[in-house]
């Protein structure tokens, strides 16, 4: 009811809206998905049953989110019309391994084909560019609500031409959204970023870039200061990522590399505000050293001078 959330109406209205756009591009409100006899969740099923393997109804249950009868009433059609085979799963007598037969696999196939020609037609529909916004952000909304299918894969790697400009980008949206800050914050990162470019000691300096299945997460630098001191600069992971012990790694191999490098301190500035990213700093080891009140990037904060010994 209105008034139970904090959620702004705008919002709920705009996902309302956004789920009435998709559903109709989709044809998911027609009586049989893509001109076929299956409905939308016998479909998701057939894809799950092709494309997974030791499935049980338990864990098919769990990851639809499906009700354990209805799910049972699918799977009794399909094993009906010959499409679906069980055996015994060897950790559980309880439970059977599900899996399609061969006359199950010809009738996904085409439905499998359709599905794929439907939404390259409806991508056809855009140049390069909007297509790339349109994925971006589909992309962006399956990472936020969770895919959970399988555990994502993180990666870290050097910096590569146009990272800068996206870790600048990214890092004046984030903490605007997050903390409100002003684009002063954004000039200080680019000039951040412009003088480790343009400085580059690739002995004593590194930008680690982040991924997570191949997405840009995240990243973390260390500059040289002077021949004994290095500083941790621009740690950062993006909303959608978090939750993945990405700060840490980030930060873990930051200061492997500074000792390996030879540096004896490993120094770095915040604000008090940055919470999460506090606690990263202290279980990695730093100590805070002082704090500073300040005005800086449109807002009152109190500035954190941070310190490891290597």
């Amino acid at each position: 009811m209105p008034g139970q959330s904090s959620v702004p109406d705008d919002q709920v209205a705009l996902v309302r809206r956004f789920n009435r756009t998709y559903t109709k591009q989709l044809g998911l409100l027609q009586e049989g998905l893509l001109k076929s006899d299956f409905t939308l969740t016998e479909a998701r099923v057939l894809y799950e049953l092709a494309n997974r393997e030791d499935l049980t109804a338990t864990v098919l249950r769990r990851d639809l989110g499906l009700d354990a009868g209805y799910l049972s009433r699918i799977l009794k059609a399909f094993g009906e019309r010959g499409y679906l085979s069980r055996t015994p799963a060897g950790h559980d007598a309880r439970q059977s391994i599900l899996s399609l037969t061969a006359e199950g696999r010809a009738a996904f196939e085409p439905l499998n084909q359709a599905s794929h020609d439907e939404i390259a037609a409806l991508l056809a529909r855009f140049g390069p560019g909007e297509r790339g916004r349109l994925t971006g952000a589909m992309e962006t909304l399956d990472g936020l609500l969770g895919n959970g299918a399988t555990d994502p894969h993180l990666s870290l790697r050097p910096h590569r031409p146009g990272d800068m400009g996206w870790i600048v980008h990214r890092q004046a949206v984030l903490y605007h959204e997050e903390y409100g800050w002003d684009d002063t914050f954004e000039a200080l990162d680019a000039e951040i970023a412009a003088s480790f470019i343009n400085n580059f000691d690739a002995a004593r300096e590194r930008c680690w870039i982040a991924e997570l299945d191949g997405r840009i997460a995240g990243s973390v630098f260390i500059v040289r200061n002077s021949d004994t001191v290095a500083k941790l600069r621009l740690l950062y992971v993006e909303a959608w990522a978090r939750g993945h012990g990405i700060g840490s790694r980030l930060v873990d191999e930051a200061i492997a590399f500074a000792r390996a490098a030879g540096y004896a301190t490993l120094t770095f500035r915040t604000n008090d505000v940055l919470v999460s990213a506090r606690r990263i700093y202290q279980a990695a080891g730093f100590e805070l050293v002082s704090e500073e009140s300040h005005r800086s990037f449109g807002k009152d904060l109190v500035g954190q001078y941070w310190r490891m010994e290597l």
